[in-house]
């Protein structure tokens, strides 16, 4: 049988890892949460998306003007 070989230097005291750290606990916010939209905002969203439209359609309408001449 072979003998077990003996370390030539000293071993080192192992560290524990930091990646496998365990995350800090994460506090408890509590927040008040809408979770409909109100009226005031829904109003807000359609004009946007009409006004959105209309400034595409106008843009359409003027490179199509300046291209045809």
């Amino acid at each position: 049988m072979i003998n077990p070989s003996k370390p030539r230097r000293q071993t080192v005291e192992l560290r524990p890892s930091r990646i496998r750290r365990e995350p800090a606990p994460a506090e408890k916010v509590t927040k008040s949460v809408q979770p409909y939209p109100t009226e005031r905002e829904i109003w807000v969203v359609v004009i946007g998306v009409i006004l959105f439209a209309i400034a595409i359609a106008i843009v359409t309408f003027g490179v199509s003007d300046i291209t045809a001449k």
